[in-house]
Formats: structure tokens, sequence, C-alpha cells
């Protein structure tokens, strides 16, 4: 064979054309004119049309084996980017309200020494210091967890915290 089949499925006309040449030659000695030839069918052997079908669906299988996979693919770099979108806004909510919070302890701080004579920044920061603790202990008392307590350790952290914010004493 000088073609295989699939291209000699595509190519009718071609061997139309060459059977055309062929023919003319032939049949002009005997008398006859051929002036057309058509190809109107090919009919292979059954086995042949079944190992064609066979690649076929073969071909047809890989190529949609290979559409899902490039669909799992975009999910899942679109699943990516919105969980890194998603986490974006998360952190710009946790930083607007940090934010939020330190203007309220800045306002808070400003007011206790507007309103109560005497009072200085840092006796605002020992009472935020010990309401911080008490919330601390609160939720992980409900979480079941045994921390050891003794009333110095809040005067404990507020020297430390004092020392490291550079206006209380320091610890050893």
């Amino acid at each position: 064979p000088r073609m295989e089949l699939d291209e000699a499925y595509a190519s009718k006309e071609d061997i139309a054309k060459a059977t055309l040449g062929q023919l003319k030659d032939v049949m002009k000695d005997y008398g006859y004119e051929i002036i057309n030839t058509l190809v109107t069918d090919m009919d292979p052997d059954a086995k042949v049309k079944a190992s064609m079908n066979e690649i076929n669906a073969n071909r047809r299988l890989k190529e949609a084996a290979s559409h899902k996979a490039e669909a799992k693919k975009v999910q899942q770099v679109k699943n990516a980017e919105a969980e890194a979108e998603a986490r974006y806004l998360s952190g710009l909510g946790v930083a607007r309200q940090r934010k939020a919070i330190i203007e309220g302890l800045q306002s808070s701080v400003s007011e206790f020494e507007r309103d109560v004579e005497g009072a200085k920044a840092k006796d605002v920061v020992d009472i935020l210091m010990l309401s911080q603790y008490m919330d601390t202990l609160t939720a992980v008392g409900a979480n079941s967890m045994i921390l050891e307590h003794d009333p110095s350790t809040v005067g404990k952290l507020q020297a430390s915290v004092g020392g490291v914010l550079g206006y209380g004493e320091k610890t050893e």
C-alpha cells in the first residue's frame, strides 16, 4: 500500500485522478475514452475497520483524559487563588482589627489620664495587663487546661512587659 487507510479516506479525489490517468492510457488502446473516475466508497476488511474504530476510540479517550486533567489543574489553581485571596483579606481584617484596638486603647488611656487626676499611662497599661491576664485565664480554663497561678504572676508579667517597653523595673 502506498498510503495509510486514514490517508486513503481523506484523499479519495487524488485516488480518482490517479485511477483516471492509468485507465485512460490503457483503455485508449481498446477504443474507449475514459472521461472521469469516481471513488464513491471504500470498504476495508472488518478487522481493519474494528482496529480503526478502536484506535479512534482510544485517541478520543486520551484526549478526554487530557482535558479532564487540564480542568482539574485549572480548578486547583482557582482554588489556590481563592484561598490566597481569602487569606489576604483575612490579614487585612486582622490588621484593621488591631489598628482599631490600638486606637481604642489610645483613646481610653487619654480619657483616663484626663478624667482621673494623677493617673499616668503606666497605670492604664497595668490595668489593661491585669484585664488581659484574667481574660487569658478564663479562655484557658474554658479549654480544660491547668496553669500554675499565684498572685505574684501578674506583678512579674507587668514588670516583664514594663521592662520591654522601657518604663518598669526589669526582672531577672
